[in-house]
């Protein structure tokens, strides 16, 4: 999905596009770029089309909720579910084997900076399900972790505007 579509969704829908599209993302769809959806969430805020807080509560809590969804998979399909997520996404097998076992390690700091990091963010929900890490200290380091990431990008796109595009390679 590229920037110009998301800019038609998210000024005809508003909050309501900025949700449904981020928590898409979190769930690991293909064509959801963060990197545009963010930014872009960020420029529609410091257009005055949405408030700046408002867009951080909703893109944190769409990214909660998505996140949440994998961590479900994870706990109740375990090692099922990530047998056939390995099949239908090849790629990330390694990913995510190596992602198991880091969060093992980690624990609740795995998880924070598990959403810090490219294409880790959004599958680190899995493999901390399959674990069964208790779900408070889950939802409060993934919280976290939601929150730092969002934020960079959401005010990268409120501060630069359409310039943060370019810094970020997507012009």
């Amino acid at each position: 999905m590229d920037a110009a579509t998301l800019t038609y969704y998210f000024t005809q829908y508003g909050a309501i596009a900025i949700f449904v599209i981020v928590f898409l993302e979190y769930l690991n769809l293909p064509g959801f770029p963060a990197g545009v959806i963010m930014p872009l969430s960020g420029i529609m805020a410091a257009k005055g089309n949405i408030n700046f807080i408002w867009v951080m509560v909703i893109t944190v809590a769409a990214g909660l909720l998505g996140s949440l969804v994998l961590y479900a998979l994870g706990r109740k399909g375990g090692e099922v579910f990530l047998n056939a997520y390995t099949r239908k996404f090849p790629k990330q097998k390694e990913a995510l084997e190596k992602n198991l076992d880091w969060i093992r390690r980690k624990g609740c700091v795995g998880v924070f900076l598990g959403k810090l990091l490219p294409m880790i963010r959004t599958i680190v929900s899995i493999p901390a399900g399959v674990i069964k890490m208790d779900l408070l200290k889950y939802i409060i380091s993934s919280t976290c972790g939601i929150f730092l990431w969002n934020f960079v990008f959401v005010g990268a796109g409120y501060v630069l505007g359409d310039q943060a595009f370019q810094l970020l390679g997507l012009a």
